[in-house]
């Protein structure tokens, strides 16, 4: 997300530091840089002039114009000028309320409101602790309630019988009197995808929301729509009183228009993003972390936590351990790191928070494959358990056997070994007196293995 914007806007401001001193007239240039990158990036037209004049008079500043380094404190205008845009701070969900907290999730048909929904509750159940039951009002999309069942069952959450043959509201009101009998703390609900032209739909989700009076209903935004989510979410703000919205599918959008527009539109924050398929890829949203993604200075916090939340910490501690000793770093090993680090999202997830990445050596970034790491996996899921703790005993004809069961080339096993060779000496002066310097200076810029070296 956002890749497309982060580049031209890294581009610019490069440029900028290079100048001597700011001045209006290079000011004016940059600035018109940034405005057709935020147009380009499906930004609305009425933000781009609204944010664009904010960011001039901030620019023209004497503080920054006189700065010491005048192109970073432009930067920064820029940086507060973006979380400014996406709503300052976090919005967290407003569950303080009488049990059981009803949360309501209205949009577009093709939007993921029902994989959001058991997204949602997975997160309100792990991170809040609270006991989550779901339910479906879609009485029109075929096979909408039992796949919105079908993750309830897959993420532990307490499901809630619907049927097609009632009516959305009458769902909606059961749906809260058997929450309650059962003690739940939040119940979800999802709602039947439709467009805020259709008269007859737009009172029917109007009549659900008076049954539930939900403490949230947010619209869950398609980001790949770009304008015409946005557009959306201001007519069913205006039919519902939107309380904020959650942003889907971030992870296939280049552009990010959506996520700098929709609060300026709505006047309703952004409270959680989508970023995978997987149920637990949905993510509170944070503007401050956003705009420093944007303008290429990583987003070091949300990769901390994501560390401590997906990781686990036990296997982590034995495996330094191990290190620290001098054992050996097996396949074994390697092959829990793999998993480790699909867990976050894997490496193109990894990267996108990591800090300078825009400053790499052209083309590098994209050169990480992801398929790369998949391949690797799937060598080493094919080896016996003995060839992963001891690979030298690994001959031509268990290569064979390796590559064609995990439908990749005997070179690839090869490359997979030798890789794997230079990991295990790394660990091995990892494990010496002074290893961590000795590892840094030895490594000499290289990255770790199935990924590209820097030229």
């Amino acid at each position: 997300m956002f890749d497309v914007l982060s580049e031209k806007l890294t581009r610019v401001f490069k440029d900028l530091r290079g100048q001597g001193r700011l001045t209006e007239e290079n000011i004016s240039e940059g600035l018109r840089e940034v405005r057709m990158a935020l147009l380009e990036a499906d930004v609305a037209l009425p933000v781009v002039r609204e944010f664009i004049q904010h960011v001039r008079e901030r620019a023209l500043d004497k503080e920054v114009l006189t700065s010491l380094t005048p192109g970073q404190a432009l930067i920064k205008v820029v940086d507060q000028e973006l979380v400014s845009l996406m709503g300052q701070n976090h919005e967290p969900l407003n569950l303080n309320t009488q049990p059981p907290a009803v949360i309501l999730l209205a949009g577009l048909q093709g939007a993921g409101k029902t994989t959001s929904a058991a997204k949602l509750g997975r997160w309100i159940k792990e991170n809040e602790h609270k006991k989550v039951a779901v339910v479906s009002c879609d009485i029109y999309r075929p096979a909408a309630i039992k796949q919105l069942q079908t993750l309830a069952g897959d993420n532990d959450l307490v499901w809630i019988e619907s049927s097609e043959n009632e009516q959305a509201k009458t769902i909606a009101a059961n749906a809260v009197d058997i929450a309650r009998r059962q003690l739940i703390d939040v119940l979800i609900v999802d709602s039947a995808g439709r467009l805020h032209v259709d008269n007859e739909m737009m009172q029917e989700i109007q009549q659900v929301h008076d049954a539930l009076k939900p403490v949230e209903t947010l619209f869950v935004i398609d980001s790949m729509m770009g304008q015409d989510a946005v557009n959306a979410a201001s007519a069913f703000n205006n039919a519902l009183a939107l309380t904020g919205t959650i942003l889907t599918k971030t992870d296939g959008d280049a552009r990010g228009g959506a996520a700098l527009t929709v609060k300026q539109v709505t006047g309703k924050p952004i409270k959680f993003i989508g970023t995978g398929e997987k149920a637990t890829e949905l993510s509170p949203f944070y503007p401050d972390r956003i705009a420093s993604r944007i303008l290429g200075m990583g987003d070091v916090l949300s990769l901390i936590e994501e560390v401590e939340q997906k990781t686990d910490k036990d296997k982590a501690i034995k495996l330094a351990k191990k290190i620290k000793k001098g054992k050996g770093f097996t396949l074994v090993d390697f092959r829990e790191q793999l998993n480790q680090m699909n867990n976050m999202g894997g490496i193109a997830s990894l990267l996108d928070k990591m800090p300078g990445m825009q400053q790499l050596p052209a083309g590098v970034a994209a050169q990480v494959n992801e398929r790369e790491f998949v391949k690797l996996g799937a060598i080493i899921d094919s080896m016996t358990q003995k060839e992963r703790i001891n690979p030298a005993i690994i001959n031509g004809s268990r290569k064979k056997r390796i590559a064609s069961g995990s439908g990749t080339r005997i070179q690839d096993v090869n490359k997979l070994l030798k890789q794997f060779n230079q990991m295990q000496k790394m660990m091995k002066k990892m494990a010496g007196k002074g290893g961590m310097a000795k590892l840094m200076r030895g490594m000499g810029g290289q990255l770790p293995p199935g990924m590209p070296p820097f030229k």
